[in-house]
């Protein structure tokens, strides 16, 4: 388990015992008990059977651990500063925190009803219209192709709980949250990612733009084995905006530490629009190294995270009066920015090309999404 905490300060904690951990095949839950409080009256078999609990019990039978179910997060990490040393016990500073979090979607991957209608509406026991979900990498996600898969469960959420950080304990309601989910045998060789959903004066924004180097599937593809995509989402005010390779244009500009540069233009059928987000960190701001998945070496300082970027964001139609242009800007000192995989010796400045034969495979659904 890692964990990020304030100014960007990092703990860990790990076992090696693997059947500790357990997940749920058709939904985003799963967790690890690192250590059971009375030990001594939890037999092997007890323990082994124990999967999901409910909140309640887990905050009287868990000592150390986490557990992530769809709409609640808990976890007690008795571990050590993550920036120093290994991820095994006493490899760092001793360092705990405890969370205990509960969550209310807003928006997950696609359409979703308006945070002010949510509001309005958020004691009836059922909506008037049904708001589709997509795969965010396409619907080849579902099945082994690529590696890593990537799903963003909600692109925008509350949370409501507290967190005790090394003794310091954060009381929060409401506050913004973003859930995603990667899972496969490793990460690209090379990616970068940002995210953010507290933006002044504009509650009801978020944005994802995530991107990397990944390894062709399919032998008999010609040219070369390996393509370069990324993708931008942005939901706002009951719409998503989507820029991904099958129907949109894209092109990032990511230096390997400090800016990152992201555009995107969909002109597929139905609203055209357009994007420009620029994130950037001060100079003050070194970010923290994490670890990541690697295919050969297992988990190594493979990445560079923080929470304090700058977004800008610009959002526009295409088709517009030169002398009407409506372009929503928001900006943000709470954007989580992230560089991974290498080598980073310079800018990487790419436009998002994918292969021509995949592209139209990964349409052929395209037109019963958009139904």
């Amino acid at each position: 388990m890692q964990l990020l905490g304030p100014d960007d300060t990092y703990l860990v904690q790990s076992d090696e015992d693997d059947t500790k951990f357990w997940g749920w095949k058709y939904a985003q839950g799963l967790g690890c008990t690192f250590e059971w409080k009375e030990e001594e009256e939890i037999d092997d078999s007890a323990k082994q059977s124990i999967a999901a609990m409910t909140p309640e019990e887990w905050r009287d039978r868990v000592k150390t651990g986490f557990q992530i179910l769809p709409f609640h997060l808990q976890g007690r990490l008795d571990g050590h500063d993550g920036t120093q040393g290994g991820v095994k016990s006493n490899q760092g500073v001793a360092g705990k925190a405890e969370y205990d979090i509960s969550l209310r979607p807003v928006a997950g991957w696609g359409q979703y009803p308006p945070l002010s209608s949510q509001l309005q509406h958020q004691n009836e026991t059922s909506t008037k219209q049904t708001y589709s979900q997509f795969s965010t990498a396409g619907w080849l996600a579902k099945f082994p192709v690529f590696e890593p898969h990537w799903q963003i469960t909600m692109a925008h959420a509350r949370a409501t709980g507290s967190i005790n950080w090394n003794g310091t304990v954060y009381e929060f309601k409401d506050a913004p949250f973003y859930g995603e989910k990667n899972w496969g045998g490793a990460f690209p060789t090379k990616w970068y990612w940002s995210q953010c959903n507290s933006f002044d004066d504009y509650p009801d924004l978020s944005f994802t733009a995530g991107g990397g180097i990944r390894i062709l599937p399919f032998s008999f593809l010609p040219g070369k084995r390996t393509e370069t995509l990324g993708l931008i989402g942005i939901h706002y005010q009951g719409s998503f905006y989507e820029f991904v390779p099958w129907t949109s244009e894209s092109e990032w500009e990511v230096d390997p530490w400090g800016t990152w540069k992201f555009r995107g233009r969909c002109t597929d059928k139905g609203k055209k629009f357009e994007a420009d987000i620029v994130v950037t960190t001060d100079e003050d701001v070194p970010g923290v190294l994490l670890r990541a998945p690697t295919k050969d070496e297992g988990m190594q300082y493979f990445c560079r995270d923080s929470g304090f970027g700058n977004a800008v964001v610009s959002l526009c139609e295409l088709e517009w009066d030169d002398n009407a242009r409506d372009y929503i800007r928001a900006t943000s000192r709470q954007c989580t920015v992230e560089v991974g995989g290498g080598p980073w010796w310079s800018t990487w400045k790419v436009k998002s090309q994918m292969s021509p034969i995949l592209k139209k495979l990964i349409r052929l659904p395209y037109a019963f999404r958009r139904s």
